[in-house]
């Protein structure tokens, strides 16, 4: 039997980071819609690069983050400077994105196969990550925190509202689309109409269930301990 790592809420935090935005990386190179918590990002930079050359996904990641936060504080009624770490850990996870996407510039798909696969591997990575996220104490991206945030203030459970979560963005990143392009005859089955299509759906249908096997199988690794215990009690202050 294998030993759990019983301090290992720091570690799973860094493979929050990591494995979210590698997921997110690989599902758009899949080229059939990235997940519907990516889609806004993706769909904003492709609009405002054609103005601003210099954006980038990583750059559209961090500000749409920010506006949820208002958002969520304004659901829950409260602020604190906890919000504002979350927000940094969006600009680390927005370069953290541009990273990967840099690696993977190169990597494209040769079959509707090899799409389909690469889609369902990026979708497990990215699951894995936001499974790491709901096991550390330290701050969260802002999509994880307000959910967390959300379901923990209106005593809901934190899976449901995952999957509402997820079908809003979907609908947004539909919208936004739409509004932005408007191009509908470009609609495919094979390919994405703005960084959204059959995937995406695929996604929000299968990413709570992978979360929670994800979460399940990270607990048979993982322990609830922490390597920084100061660090520990002023966060959970």
């Amino acid at each position: 039997m294998v030993k759990k790592i019983e301090k290992g809420g720091e570690l799973l935090w860094l493979l929050g980071v990591i494995f979210v935005a590698l997921g997110v990386a690989i599902c758009s190179k899949a080229d059939l819609g990235v997940s519907m918590i990516a889609a806004p990002a993706f769909i904003v930079n492709e609009y405002v690069s054609e103005f601003f050359p210099q954006s980038t996904v990583g750059m559209m990641e961090y500000l749409i983050q920010g506006l949820m936060l208002v958002l969520l504080c304004i659901l829950v009624r409260k602020f604190t400077w906890k919000y504002l770490m979350s927000f940094a850990v969006a600009v680390i996870y927005g370069y953290t994105l541009d990273l990967f996407l840099l690696i993977l510039n190169r990597v494209s798909a040769g079959s509707l196969l090899s799409q389909w696969i690469l889609l369902l591997i990026g979708d497990a990575v990215t699951a894995f990550g936001v499974a790491c996220f709901f096991r550390t104490y330290l701050p969260l991206q802002v999509y994880e925190l307000f959910v967390a945030e959300l379901s923990s203030c209106k005593k809901l459970d934190i899976i449901r509202t995952k999957r509402w979560f997820d079908i809003t963005l979907l609908l947004v990143s539909v919208a936004l689309a739409l509004v932005l392009f408007g191009d509908v005859r470009n609609i495919s089955l094979t390919n994405s109409f703005h960084s959204l299509g059959p995937g995406t759906i695929v996604t929000t249908i299968i990413n709570s269930i992978l979360i929670r096997y994800s979460g399940k199988f990270i607990d048979r690794f993982f322990g609830s301990g922490h390597a920084f215990p100061s660090l520990y009690e002023a966060l959970k202050r």
